[in-house]
């Protein structure tokens, strides 16, 4: 093979590359055939569309003709958007991490011709710098290691297949009970920053499910150390650099520890995130700060993040080969865009300088000002947020990368539709419902779904993670709704889940379908990486289900979901909030039931007391009087009183006397007695 084979590819990222004198190849069974074929080890190089570094590495050593020619004569070159196939992704930077590298992007990673690793690095200069070689250096000697050293190429290979099997292919069940909820929500608290949120050091990540995992202990037990926490990382997130304060929206993390400077990088799956936690929080405190961002934040989304009615992937960090250039001001420029308005106003409460305050620019932010500040005050703000903001749109836009991904749009539609009902805003849950709509025309087939989708073509059999979040969003658009279809659909995910993903041998979902492409190993992890994994997302699931339906074999697959990772609750907590989460749901749920006409107003009343409170493991269900709940539901035969729409309000199997007024509702809803001393 003698060409650059890209240009037939639909991933912005790989597209990037299709111009370079490396004749890559997108990841398929035909080029590891030729690497077999040929005895060539295979380069992989995994990035996406927003990564800095990648972009760097694309413009210093794959557009150079010397290093191309050596790539092209050593190895078989294989490039992929780790968005598009996170499949392979997860396999290599768990083989990174047995080899000793941290791992991220890009990764650079050597294989012999049947995919297994056997050296690996990151970005590689094109000349040495800093103490790293140059990459023309490193690719001769590691083709040498190759064909001159086979027994420790083999050995190498042999001890990353062992980190394999230790993590995805053992028994990782134990013992566990509910005490681990109090016990890891206390462990990771510890581990949080009390002064600027998150956990503590730098950079700082949202970590949306251990922020989610430290409210759900405070709603739980009401210790206020936990909300604490909670509230100082979202208003310091939510006044940082880290937040856009013109255009809304949040970036991938901080590189200090304040979350001041941005790596400019916007992800959908972290605003989807923080958008449905930040609801969760403000049904609680109804924080102005919280309401305001969750607002700006959808803005951003709608406006700028739409294909067709989905949501795009990402924006880039980089414009013109400079990093966050779109995001920055000079004073200057603040002044020219603000001439006729209070700008000095504008000034101080956004911490603009003359020398600017990050690399002679500024990065705006509100961390030095009240808020919110009176009235008229925020008013001014606001409009002379959007002159910048229609300054800044005459800048040339950083790249968007259009690809619209299953998982990420289900985390999308479930922040969209707990917002939109929250805040009783019909045009949030419109947006979720299209984007729904647009999923299942653009992705799916039948009951099966594809992970990926880019100008007409789909592409790559749907992983569990896209079925898990789909799933997870059909039920929330139910909630939000009350329209059965979207239960429907949940469940039928949910049976694909069970029926091609499950393994029968340890319990647990496979990442990958058991009809789908083989890789070196299939995975198995319960643990959260950028976004929740289908196994910590799916316990929560199918509890939910089994409460909605009373269908037993949900309550059978989540105690076994539940019990095939249960060993590690108490060692790996910090990447467990998704399980921990769905634990929580299966020991506590409530099942809230109205029931009245779905039109009545009385019982938009009730369902709205419901949606006033923070309660993150309520199922809501909302039935016709015609209707009848299944048999062995808590609630089943139970009506109306006095011809009035009416909640019960059931856990386990034990439900509440009929309340037909909402204050009552609510009432019962409220946070328990709050306790004191230390957690």
């Amino acid at each position: 093979m003698t060409a650059n084979l890209l240009s037939q590819e639909t991933s912005p990222y790989l597209l990037l590359h299709q111009d370079n004198p490396v004749h890559w190849r997108p990841w398929s069974q035909e080029a590891l055939g030729d690497a077999q074929a040929q005895n060539k080890p295979i380069l992989l190089s995994i990035g996406y569309t927003a990564c800095h570094w990648c972009h760097v590495m694309e413009q210093e050593s794959f557009s150079d003709p010397e290093t191309a020619a050596l790539m092209n004569e050593l190895f078989v070159n294989i490039k992929v958007d780790r968005e598009e196939r996170p499949d392979i992704d997860q396999v290599y930077q768990t083989a990174a991490n047995a080899l000793g590298h941290t791992g991220g992007w890009p990764l650079t990673i050597f294989l012999t011709p049947s995919g297994d690793p056997f050296y690996v690095g990151a970005y590689f200069p094109k000349e040495d710098r800093l103490g790293q070689p140059a990459f023309k250096k490193v690719l001769p000697e590691v083709a040498r290691v190759f064909r001159e050293q086979p027994e420790p190429v083999a050995n190498t290979t042999a001890r990353v297949h062992q980190a394999f099997a230790t993590l995805w292919s053992r028994d990782l069940s134990g013992k566990l009970d509910g005490a681990v909820l109090d016990q890891a929500a206390i462990r990771i608290g510890q581990r949080f920053d009390i002064f600027f949120g998150g956990l503590t050091g730098a950079p700082k990540f949202p970590s949306v499910p251990l922020i989610d995992q430290l409210w759900r202990a405070y709603l739980r037990t009401g210790v206020l150390q936990f909300s604490q926490l909670v509230i100082t990382t979202l208003d310091n997130m939510s006044r940082g650099g880290i937040y856009d304060h013109v255009g809304g929206g949040f970036a991938r993390y901080a590189t200090d520890e304040r979350w001041f400077v941005p790596h400019f990088e916007k992800m959908l799956y972290d605003n989807a995130q923080l958008i449905e936690l930040m609801t969760l929080v403000w049904q609680s405190n109804r924080s102005p700060l919280y309401r305001d961002r969750i607002e700006e934040t959808i803005g951003w989304v709608l406006r700028e993040m739409r294909v067709e009615k989905g949501f795009a992937s990402s924006l880039d960090a980089d414009t013109e080969g400079e990093e966050g250039k779109y995001y920055l001001w000079s004073e200057a420029e603040i002044d020219a865009a603000l001439a006729g308005t209070f700008v000095q106003r504008f000034k101080e409460v956004y911490d603009v300088r003359r020398d600017g305050n990050y690399q002679g620019r500024n990065i705006l932010h509100r961390t030095s000002s009240a808020y919110p500040l009176p009235d008229a005050d925020e008013a001014l703000l606001k409009k002379q947020r959007e002159l910048l903001l229609a300054a800044r749109l005459k800048r040339k836009a950083p790249m968007r990368d259009d690809k619209v991904l299953a998982d990420w749009n289900g985390l999308m539609i479930a922040a969209l539709a707990a917002a939109g009902s929250a805040f009783r805003n019909a045009q949030w849950t419109t947006a979720a419902i299209e984007a729904f709509g647009f999923v299942v025309a653009a992705l799916g087939d039948g009951d099966r779904l594809y992970h990926s989708w880019r100008a007409g073509k789909r592409s790559h059999t749907g992983f569990a993670d896209d079925y898990a979040h789909m799933a997870r969003a059909a039920f929330a658009l139910w909630e939000a709704t009350f329209d059965k279809r979207y239960l429907d659909y949940a469940q039928r995910w949910t049976h694909v889940l069970n029926e091609h993903f499950w393994d029968a041998q340890n319990g647990g979902y496979f990442y990958t379908p058991d009809d789908g492409e083989p890789l070196i190993v299939r995975t198995r992890s319960v643990l959260d990486q950028t976004a929740p994994c289908a196994n910590g997302t799916m316990v929560s699931l199918l509890s939910k289900l089994h409460f909605a339906t009373a269908d037993t074999l949900y309550r059978d697959r989540g105690n076994a979901a539940i019990q095939a990772f249960s060993g590690e609750a108490n060692r790996s907590y910090l990447s467990m909030g998704s399980y921990l989460s769905g634990l929580e749901v299966a020991l506590t749920a409530l099942q809230i039931v109205i029931i009245g006409p779905r039109t009545n107003s009385k019982t938009l009343e009730l369902a709205n007391a419901v949606l006033g409170r923070s309660l993150p493991n309520r199922v809501l269900m909302v039935v016709d009087p015609s209707e009848a709940l299944p048999v062995g539901h808590p609630a089943s035969g139970k009506t109306m009183q006095n011809g009035q729409p009416t909640a019960y309000v059931c856990q386990r199997m034990t439900c509440s006397a009929p309340i037909t007024n909402p204050v009552t509702l609510s009432q019962v809803l409220q946070l328990p007695a709050r306790v004191q001393g230390q957690a």
